[in-house]
Parts: structure tokens; C-alpha cells; sequence
């Protein structure tokens, strides 16, 4: 047994305040990673704070059509959401294709957002791993990395980032609302996560002591299409090879805007700026979608077993925008009634 302290707070400034008076506290909400991450011993919290009681369950519609998101709405709560359902069904559909339904009913929004990568080095303590203990090395670049990265990696990390809530947030250009020992502030969840770099061990952006408390989305404009999809070793239960998200308006055969990011490349969730630039005011065309997933795809640094991920990603990505540009496509997401996942 590992001893740790408990602590239950009913308010953000106590949990944040009680952060700030216990080093090495951990906040936990629904625990779906953490009390893994814990029995495994890659974690070792003095104190876990828990949040689960905090009043950041809501789903709320805002005035300029937008939606903001507690960080402790359910997973499966907000996969069945209307207004996200409507507005915004690539969210939706990243959400059911992750997890199992026991496990959507029990993760949350901030939670989801804040888990870690699956790299085998990393959750085998016996390892050495740079992510875990920096300074001690990256078995996975020349062991087990089939499943790793080949987009901004470093020398430090080859580990993939494994939120697929994260890609549609990324292609939605989302917003993060952290509250911290010096008042609030807001991330764009483009910003959210990391690359390794010489720090894998940083996953986010966040500060000491900071607490989750939203995610807001931006209004839709009208006519616009979005769509996840994933790539993975069996049909439901697993963590993506690749995953795509896309967000897609398409006037008179001509693209006005897309916004694309790509899941199981990369560190963080990866916004495809070079494919979004080819992509804006150009035919609306599979030759295009081809030529813009080329562009983004061609800064790939795979290694010895993964390099089938860059054919595979562009593969994904030219068929979700081929589906999102062609208005017969039915649309997996389309509103209907909502029932719990």
C-alpha cells in the first residue's frame, strides 16, 4: 500500500487554494486514467483533491451561438447532447468512438483532455522513459513504437497524444478555461498540449496548481459540415492508429473553409495548417483533399515500424472531406433524438 491523503472541496478557489497548500496534490474527477496510472505506480500522488462535487456540469448554449462545456460534464452526457449533436457532431462522434459505455459514463470533459499516452514505456515503471523520469531515455525509438509518433517528435519522445475529444476540439478551434492560483485564463486547445521537445514530460500548457474548469465552442456558421473518423486495430474499445477530424464548408464546389486535425501522430492533437492552407479557395475535389493531406503530411519523421501510419492518415483525411464536400453524404451525427451512449 502507498499512502495518500484525501481532501473534497465544494468550490474552484478551494480546490485551487488546497493545490497550492499540498505539493504534489492531483485533482481527481472521474478517475479513468488517473487510479490506472496510480496502481501502476507511474504516479505517485501525496494527495488526490477531489473535484467531483464542483458545480462545472453544465452544458450551456451562449447568446452568440456558441456552447460552453463544464469540465465535468460526462462524456457520454455530452456525446448525446443536442446542441452538440446539431452543431457540432464531430465532437459527438470523437466522443462515441472512444472508450466503452461504462467508461464515457464515468470520464469527464476535463479529464479526457488531461490523459496520458499509451506508449508501453511509459506505463511499465520497470522502464526507463523521459516522459516518466526525464533524463533516463526513450526505449520506444528503437523498441515497440508501431504505435507512436511520426509528427514532432524529439529525441526525448516518440509518444502520441490519446484523446480523441482532443482532435475534434483542435479541428473546432476550441477554447480552454483554466483557474489557477493567479486568477483565470484561456488556452486555444490548438495550444493546449505539447510537443515533447526537450520536455516530454510536460504534456500541456498547464500551470502548477491550475484546475479545468470549461471548454467553450465557437458558433457554427451555417452550411458548414464536420466529421470524425478512426483508424484502429479492431472495431471498438481501442486507442486510434490514426483518427481524423474535419470541419468542412463547401460553397458552389469550392471550399470557403476547413479546419483539419489529425489524432495518433503526433504529441498533442495535430492541426493541419499546411493542408488547411491548400485547401482554402480551392476546388472542391478528392485531387485536392489528396494534395492538401500530401502538404501536411510530407514534414512525417516515421520510424522503423510506423511509417504505414502517413499513407493510412492520408487516406482517412481525403475520404472524410470527399464525405463532407458531397451534400448527398448522410451524415452519421445527424440531429435525432438524443439518448445517453
Amino acid at each position: 500500500m502507498k499512502p495518500f491523503g484525501y481532501l473534497r472541496v465544494s468550490s474552484v478557489e478551494e480546490a485551487v487554494r488546497a493545490a497550492g497548500e499540498h505539493p504534489g496534490a492531483r485533482f481527481l474527477a472521474g478517475g479513468t486514467n488517473l487510479v490506472d496510472l496510480m496502481k501502476l505506480g507511474v504516479v505517485e500522488p501525496r494527495t488526490l483533491i477531489d473535484v467531483t462535487r464542483l458545480p462545472l456540469d453544465r452544458i450551456e448554449e451562449l447568446p452568440d451561438g456558441g456552447v460552453r462545456i463544464g469540465a465535468m460534464v460526462r462524456n457520454s452526457d455530452l456525446a448525446a447532447s443536442v446542441p452538440v449533436r446539431e452543431r457540432y457532431p464531430v465532437l459527438s462522434q470523437s466522443l462515441l468512438a472512444g472508450a466503452s459505455g461504462q467508461l464515457r459514463n464515468t470520464a469527464t470533459t476535463g479529464g479526457n483532455l488531461l490523459q496520458r499516452t499509451r506508449c508501453l514505456y511509459f506505463q511499465d515503471t520497470s522502464k526507463p522513459c523521459n516522459k516518466r523520469l526525464p533524463g533516463t531515455g526513450c526505449p520506444a525509438r528503437e523498441g515497440v513504437h508501431r504505435d507512436l509518433a511520426v509528427l514532432g517528435h524529439s529525441q526525448h519522445c516518440v509518444a502520441t497524444q490519446p484523446s480523441d475529444m482532443a482532435v475534434a476540439l483542435a479541428a473546432l478551434d476550441a477554447t480552454v478555461h483554466l483557474h489557477g492560483p493567479d486568477g483565470e485564463r484561456s488556452v486555444p486547445a490548438t495550444d493546449f498540449h505539447r510537443l515533447p521537445a526537450d520536455h516530454p514530460e510536460q504534456d500541456t500548457v498547464i500551470r502548477p496548481g491550475e484546475l479545468l474548469t470549461a471548454v467553450q465552442l465557437p458558433p457554427v456558421a451555417t452550411g458548414t459540415r464536420s466529421r470524425y473518423r478512426k483508424a484502429r486495430d479492431r472495431a471498438s474499445y481501442a486507442f486510434a492508429l490514426v483518427s481524423v477530424g474535419a470541419v468542412l464548408d463547401v460553397r458552389d464546389g469550392v471550399v470557403r473553409r476547413a479546419a483539419l486535425a489529425f489524432g495518433g501522430l503526433a504529441h498533442r492533437p495535430w492541426r493541419a495548417r499546411a493542408a488547411e492552407e491548400v485547401l482554402q479557395g480551392a476546388p472542391a475535389t478528392e485531387e485536392t483533399f489528396a494534395r492538401a493531406a500530401e502538404a501536411e503530411l510530407a514534414a512525417a519523421r516515421p520510424l522503423r515500424d510506423n511509417g504505414f501510419k502517413v499513407p493510412l492518415a492520408r487516406n482517412l483525411a481525403v475520404g472524410v472531406l470527399t464525405d463532407l464536400a458531397d451534400p448527398e453524404t448522410a451524415d452519421p451525427a445527424a440531429p435525432g433524438p438524443a439518448r445517453p451512449a
